[in-house]
């Protein structure tokens, strides 16, 4: 049987699973630490995955906050395909998330070999195309993770605004969802012209946390309510006989 799964709405999701889906969010925000732990890497032009290259101090760190959100929006895409109510919008959003944590994973295993705005030997390595697969190949996990996120939230704020579910994404998943497209389209431009690049990957990432917070708040408000009606409904149980006490 699915979990709160009702005639209405969407279902409600167990706690825990609310829980993860907003740690998830906050994980991703690990970047942040670079002004403690990576205060070379510029925060301007500086990418955001030199962060954990493998020649970077504390690398471990970064590669953990990617490998964390991609796990859990992974368990909790699967808890919602299982549990809440299948509509095509939700399905399609909820598979788009399992697609973003997958290559979220991704990044963390697929990390770059140095740090090239940092480093002249690593720049001339790529330009000489002497880099590692990995190296190479993080721009596709990073490209697809961020599809992938975007996706996400434009098909369940879809899903939120046809089938009258999760208020929180009807109201600001597709602006996220836009806001997110803008800055990729941007990003495209910039990497024209080498400049700034640093400052639209980690505004990208900083939206694409605000949309894993928003889809957490929303499993968290189905949560809070079914609580709610639960409460409400239960049996009001009779006061407890005092013990030596004799009935009349």
């Amino acid at each position: 049987m699915e979990a709160g799964r009702g005639s209405r709405g969407a279902g409600v999701l167990p706690g825990f699973v609310v829980v993860l889906a907003a740690i998830a969010g906050v994980s991703y925000t690990a970047w942040i630490l670079e002004f403690l732990l990576s205060p070379d890497i510029d925060v301007v032009d500086g990418y955001v995955s030199e962060l954990s290259a493998r020649g970077q101090p504390y690398h471990q760190v970064f590669s953990a906050g990617d490998f964390v959100t991609g796990v859990l929006t992974v368990g909790v895409a699967l808890a919602a395909l299982f549990m809440l109510r299948r509509r095509p919008w939700a399905v399609l959003g909820w598979s788009c998330l399992l697609l973003f944590g997958v290559w979220a994973i991704g990044d963390s295993a697929f990390s770059m070999d140095c740090a090239p705005s940092i480093d002249t030997a690593c720049a001339l390595r790529e330009r000489a195309d002497r880099v590692s697969f990995s190296h190479q190949f993080h721009s596709v996990t990073s490209s697809m993770a961020i599809f992938f996120g975007i996706a996400a939230l434009l098909a369940l704020s879809i899903g939120a605004r046809r089938y009258g579910w999760w208020p929180a994404l009807a109201r600001w998943g597709w602006l996220l969802a836009l806001t997110e497209t803008v800055l990729s389209l941007a990003t495209l431009v910039l990497m024209y012209f080498g400049v700034w690049l640093g400052l639209a990957q980690r505004l990208q990432i900083s939206v694409l946390c605000m949309g894993l917070l928003v889809i957490a708040w929303a499993l968290y408000t189905d949560w809070l309510r079914h609580r709610q009606a639960c409460a409400a409904l239960a049996p009001i149980r009779p006061p407890r006989e005092k013990a030596g006490s004799t009935p009349p």
